[in-house]
Formats: C-alpha cells, structure tokens, sequence
C-alpha cells in the first residue's frame, strides 16, 4: 500500500485551468463515493480549494490509480486529459506525507501563513470521513497533520507575520488609493472572505461598507455586526455606482457580472475609476472587463505580487516550521512502516518457532528416557539458539523499516523465509 497526493495548485495551473477542475464542497460526497468504485484506490480524500485541487488516496497501484485518476478527472469535468495533465504532481511515500503537512500548515499557500486552509483541510477531511472513504492510514495521517499544522501555528512565527488572501487584496487596495479612510467598499458575497475582508477593511478605516449576498437575511446579518449596509442582491449593479472598491467572493458557479455590465456601470459613474477584487473561484467577474478604462480588475493571481513582497519577512519562521515538518514526516513514515514490518518480524518467529517445537516433539519422541528436566533444558536451551539467530535480522529490519527503502528489506525477508502476504 502506498500514500499519494495528485493534484496541481497554484504553483503549477493557472486560474482559468484551477477553475475548471475545480469541484464545489456539495459535490463532494458523490465524487467520493464514485472513486471508491476503483478497486485501485483503498482510501480517498479531496481538497478542493481556490487555489488547489488534490486527491489524497492510499492505493496498491501507484500508476494504475494514476490513469484512474486523470481519467476520472477528464470525464467528469469534461477536458481532455492534456489540456491539464502536464499540470498535475504525483507525490508517494514520505513526499506525499509532508506535502499534506505543509499544506495544513500553510507553507504551500499562495500566502504563506495564512490560517484559511487548515479550516478547508478539516472540512475536506470531515467529508471524506462522513462518507467513509477514508481508512486507517488517511486517518491517522489527517490526525497527524492536524496536529502539526497547531504545531507550526503556536511554536513558530509564521501565524503573526502571516496575512490572508483578502488582506493582501486590501494591501493592493492601498498601493491604490494610498488611504482607505473615507472609501466606499462593497462586498459581493458574505462568506468566509467576505468577513475577513470586512474585518480588515474596518481597520483601516473605511467610510462605508455596502453587504450583497443571495440570501439578504445573510447580508442584513453580516452589515449589522459591521455597521454596513445591506443591498438586495438584485440591485448590486446600482450599488456599484457609489462604490470605490469591490471585493467578490460569491460561490456562484458563473460568472456573475459581464463585460457589458461594466460598461454600463463605467458609464453612469462618468468614468470615476473602480477597482475591483474578484477572489471567487470559479471567477465572478469577465476577465474581459479590465479592458475598459477606469477599471481596474484584479483575480487571485494578480494577487501574488503582493504575497511576494511579503515572503522574506516570514521566511525565517518558515524554514522552523519546515525543520519541525521534516520530524514529524520521518515519525509518521517510521510508523507507517512499522504497519508492515511487526506483521513480518512476528510471522517470522512464529514459523521458526513452529520448526523448533515440531524437532523438539521429534528428539522427544526417540528419546523417551528423558527426565522433565531434562527435557525443560533442552527446550530452554533451542529456544535460546532461536532467540539470538533472530536477534540480527530483528534488529536490522526494524531499522531499515524508517528508511526510504525499508519495505525492500521487509519484503526479501518475507521471501527468505517463505511468509506468504496475508
């Protein structure tokens, strides 16, 4: 058996490929359940975020569940297997371990540090649990990553100096504007983003902050505790007209606002300038709409410039955070060894054990002028010669086990000695 991660993120796919492959958290109980129709895939989980989309699986046949995979892919979100296979990584073994770690601990964020993606990693891992997909290697790999990722956030850094999505769109903002104090926001979308963004913006001292959303009980609610104003979701386009910055984070599956749409807003405003942060995956705004002039449209990859400028300042507390990964990688792939190499060392001494009794009952057959005594030394004496013929190869497999290529070891031995695989 064999961990894997395939998946592309940010670091591989753009946004226009991210979006297509993207799979909304309603679909993924169903998706679950059709991969666990794959015999190749023993367990499965999905981390389907903005800026990645992965499959955690413990399989037996790392190529074969490859294709399956890429396959999968390919029918269900309707693209053909290379338009985004050559985006795609394969991670086994220790590097799909530390992978996982990395990514609950945020050091393979867009932003590094950021706290968002340990909430989407629980509430993928949730999922999979809820659909019983998952087995005992995920789930004590997902425990263990959990735990690290606390563990990066209270003895290191990186939390502190780390900042989120939406605060570096709003340090974008400022480069901008130079000072929010007084600006008119509005927030397309009430979820998570939309009140980081919100609790951020207050700080800096935003005038006003215009709440849409769907669900206008939702957006009444969040412009309460922020001392905004709710719009009715229908009439976000007028709203748009007083508004200096947009942030939208709606989870529609289109596009919610055109080219044209912008064209007429544009218009109406008399050309004052907009600007614009559409962090919505798939995107809610026309990528075309920064053709017009005076509109100024920024996507989630426009974002990385500013991330960029925020990296040296945590790159110290990272590389902590990276040397505490790399001890936890090597206690788990130790354990996860150890799966395979306690079955072996026991079936091992338990088919010596079984030829030491069955030539005792032998000798103790033709020899039946033996006194109990006699018999108890014999036995203590063979069971000692097995004990210290065995002491090596015990020693030396357990300790081949925590190396890359311990199950190499484990199963030569099983050869030699003719264990079978139960």
């Amino acid at each position: 058996m064999e961990i894997i991660v395939l998946g592309l993120s940010h670091k591989t796919a753009p946004i226009e490929l991210r979006e297509k492959l993207h799979i909304p958290e309603s679909e993924l109980p169903e998706v679950l359940d059709e991969l666990g129709g794959c015999g190749q895939i023993l367990e499965r989980m999905i981390l389907s975020t903005c800026n990645r989309v992965e499959t955690y699986a413990v399989v037996d046949d790392v190529e074969g569940a490859r294709r399956f995979l890429v396959e999968f892919l390919s029918e269900r979100q309707k693209l053909q297997p290379e338009t985004f296979e050559n985006c795609l990584y394969l991670l086994t073994a220790d590097q799909a371990i530390r992978h996982l770690f990395r990514v609950a601990s945020s050091l393979d964020a867009m932003v590094v540090g950021e706290a968002q993606i340990l909430g989407q990693v629980k509430a993928a891992y949730a999922v999979a649990l809820e659909r019983e997909a998952t087995g005992m290697i995920l789930n004590a790999l997902m425990d263990r990553a959990l735990r690290v990722a606390k563990r990066v956030r209270t003895e290191t850094g990186i939390a502190t100096s780390a900042v989120s999505v939406s605060t570096a769109a709003i340090e974008l903002a400022k480069k901008i504007f130079g000072d929010l104090t007084g600006r008119t926001v509005m927030l397309i979308g009430a979820g998570k983003m939309s009140e980081l963004s919100a609790k951020h913006l207050l700080a800096d001292g935003v005038g006003t902050v215009l709440v849409a959303n769907r669900h206008f009980d939702r957006a009444v609610e969040l412009a309460k505790r922020w001392g905004g104003r709710a719009v009715q979701y229908d009439f976000v386009k007028v709203e748009m007209l007083q508004a200096d910055i947009v942030i939208s984070s709606t989870g529609a599956p289109h596009q919610i606002l055109s080219r044209d749409d912008f064209q007429e807003i544009i218009a109406q405003r008399h050309n004052r300038p907009i600007f614009v942060i559409d962090i919505a995956v798939p995107r809610d705004i026309d990528p075309a709409a920064n053709e017009i002039e005076n509109v100024y449209l920024y996507d989630l990859d426009d974002l990385k410039g500013v991330v960029q400028a925020n990296l040296l300042e945590r790159q110290r507390e990272a590389e902590l955070a990276e040397a505490l990964i790399d001890r936890e990688v090597a206690q788990f792939a130790g354990w996860l060894a150890s799966l395979h190499v306690v079955p072996t060392i026991v079936a091992m001494r338990q088919k010596v054990e079984s030829i030491r009794e069955e030539e005792l009952q032998r000798i103790f057959a033709k020899l039946q002028d033996l006194t109990p005594e006699e018999r108890h030394a014999i036995s203590l004496m063979t069971g000692s010669i097995v004990n210290k013929i065995l002491h090596d190869p015990t020693i030396e497999l357990k300790r081949q086990s925590a190396e890359k290529e311990g199950h190499l070891y484990v199963n030569v031995l099983r050869r030699l000695f003719g264990i079978k695989e139960e």
